[in-house]
């Protein structure tokens, strides 16, 4: 099942519920009731809890959008520095230099056909990336320069190695969720909460307040679904692709 099915489903299932209910509590509400007789306080907390739940909706997308940003800098800061050191070593002599390639290659193919789906459907790295990676760093760190030409390109290959590595582990740590579960208990108390206090106003005079307050629970199953989708960034639908690896090793194929 998709997650744009699971989107549509559920806001379709949050619309129900509260035609359903509403149409209920209308059939069995006494002849005398008088829904304009909603008190004034029950109006003002009503609206209250509206903003602050909106609010914290915002900056759950924010922060879940941010995660999902982050994450793809991760992989277009690993990919620049692969390539970085690729082009580099064209100083090198040519066996050493086809070498540092072929293992970067490697590893690039690596990533990109084994290893992201390993993130996508296990939300970890490999350890055989983690290897090819090594084999990388000791092709670098390990060949001592000749002459004074090659001594000035040893340390910046080093640096991007450095920064290779580092952009490495920081995918590797954000693979997973982002959102603790204690975050998500919190929203979703608070959806059921926004929701249940539209039925604290009698929602059921005309048909154009029955399907406001439908939509109204559609968008919160719809920003409670955007959430959930950002919180794995390599995970589900809007998700960091490895284009940046393929974009700068053309030779990888996807």
């Amino acid at each position: 099942m998709s997650d744009w099915l699971v989107l549509v489903l559920a806001m379709l299932a949050a619309c129900a519920v509260v035609v359903v209910i509403t149409l209920v509590r209308h059939k069995r509400a006494p002849d005398d009731e008088d829904p304009n007789e909603t008190p004034d306080v029950i109006e003002y907390m009503t609206m209250w809890i509206g903003v602050v739940y909106a609010i914290v909706l915002g900056l759950a997308i924010a922060g879940v959008w941010e995660a999902r940003s982050a994450a793809q800098d991760h992989v277009q800061a690993e990919a620049q520095a692969l390539h970085e050191i690729s082009e580099r070593v064209r100083v090198y002599p040519p066996d050493v230099r086809d070498r540092i390639r072929d293992d970067v290659n490697a590893y690039v193919g690596h990533v990109v056909h084994t290893e992201w789906k390993s993130m996508t459907q296990h939300e970890r790295v490999t350890d055989r990336g983690t290897e090819l990676l090594a084999q990388v760093r000791h092709d670098v760190t390990d060949y001592q320069p000749r002459n004074d030409f090659e001594a000035q390109a040893y340390q910046p290959l080093l640096d991007q190695m450095a920064a290779a590595d580092q952009a490495r582990n920081a995918r590797a740590d954000s693979t997973g969720a982002t959102m603790p579960q204690v975050v998500w208990f919190g929203l979703l108390t608070g959806a059921v909460i926004t929701i249940c206090m539209v039925f604290a106003l009698q929602i059921r005079r005309t048909p154009r307040e029955l399907i406001l307050a439908g939509l109204f629970s559609a968008t919160i199953a719809f920003m409670l679904f955007l959430i959930w989708d950002f919180d794995a960034p390599y995970s589900r639908g809007i998700a960091a692709t490895a284009q940046p690896f393929l974009n700068l090793f053309p030779g990888i194929k996807g």
